[in-house]
C-alpha cells in the first residue's frame, strides 16, 4: 500500500521529522472512523487520478459536477463519453443532453 499526502505549503526543507508530524496532526483532527473511510477510499483503482481530474476543473465546473452529482441519486444516472471525447452525465432513462455547458478556464 502507498500513501500520498498532499502539502501546499511546502518548504524546501522537509525531513521525516515533518512529515511524521503531518501524521500525527492528521490524525488528531480526524475520527479513526474518517481516516479508515479515507484508507479504504484512496485504495480504489483510479481514485487519486479522479482527484487530480476533479481539482484540475474549473471552480465554475466544479461547483456544476457536485451540484449535479448532489441531486441525483447514484444509481439513477449514466455515464458516456460520445465521439468528441466529451464525458456525459445523464439521468438514466432519458437521452443524454447537456445540463449546463462548463469550459476549463
Amino acid at each position: 500500500m502507498t500513501a500520498v499526502i498532499y502539502n501546499f505549503e511546502r518548504s524546501r526543507e522537509s525531513g521525516p521529522i515533518d512529515e511524521t508530524e503531518r501524521l500525527f496532526s492528521a490524525l488528531g483532527r480526524y475520527t479513526s472512523a474518517e481516516l479508515l473511510e479515507l484508507l479504504y477510499v484512496g485504495e480504489e483503482p483510479g481514485f487519486f487520478e479522479l482527484m487530480r481530474g476533479l481539482f484540475g476543473l474549473s471552480d465554475e465546473g466544479r461547483l456544476v459536477l457536485q451540484d449535479f452529482l448532489a441531486a441525483m441519486p447514484p444509481q439513477s444516472m449514466t455515464v458516456t463519453i460520445d465521439p468528441a471525447g466529451r464525458c456525459i452525465l445523464a439521468p438514466k432513462n432519458s437521452p443524454a443532453r447537456n445540463f449546463r455547458s462548463v469550459g476549463r478556464s
